[in-house]
């Protein structure tokens, strides 16, 4: 399987219903021993910081075109925990409910992100935010400047 690392960011100016963006940088690293790098963003009119940090994991993973061997490295404890501490398995045995009982946020994001999962192995790691890690520095001024750009795309979701 091909190997590729994936550092993803989101952000939201005034959490929650602000304006918002995503941010991930894809690397690959041929069999020549060159790097090839791939950068996405995008940014909506209103949405929520965790929202678009789930957006950049799922646009990611949605550009590879053949099953990879992952690691995937965010600033996000909710998207990394969600999978290192299997609160996502909770969740679906729960029918998309916390352990209080209450329904899971951003249900469509992590439906969404477990379709694109399933053909890779990924291992999700943690990194601590603003704190001078390079691809992480890149992927939240990619996420900032999504935000406060032009051409602000809809979050469907939160239209209804």
């Amino acid at each position: 399987m091909m190997k590729v690392t994936i550092y993803t960011d989101g952000a939201a100016r005034g959490n929650p219903n602000g304006p918002g963006g995503y941010g991930a940088v894809l690397e690959y690293v041929d069999s020549k021993g060159n790097l090839h790098t791939k950068e996405l963003s995008a940014g909506y009119r209103r949405t929520t910081n965790n929202r678009m940090e789930l957006m950049a994991v799922i646009r990611a993973l949605e550009c590879l075109v053949k099953p990879c061997e992952i690691e995937l490295y965010s600033d996000s404890k909710y998207v990394v925990d969600a999978f290192n501490q299997n609160w996502v398995e909770g969740w679906q045995k729960s029918n998309w409910r916390k352990s209080d009982r209450r329904p899971v946020k951003n249900i469509d994001l992590w439906k969404k992100l477990l379709t694109v999962k399933k053909p890779h192995a990924i291992s999700f790691h943690w990194v601590k935010g603003h704190d001078g890690h390079p691809q992480n520095e890149r992927c939240d001024a990619l996420a900032t400047a999504a935000a406060d750009g032009d051409g602000l795309l809809e979050d469907e979701e939160l239209l209804v």
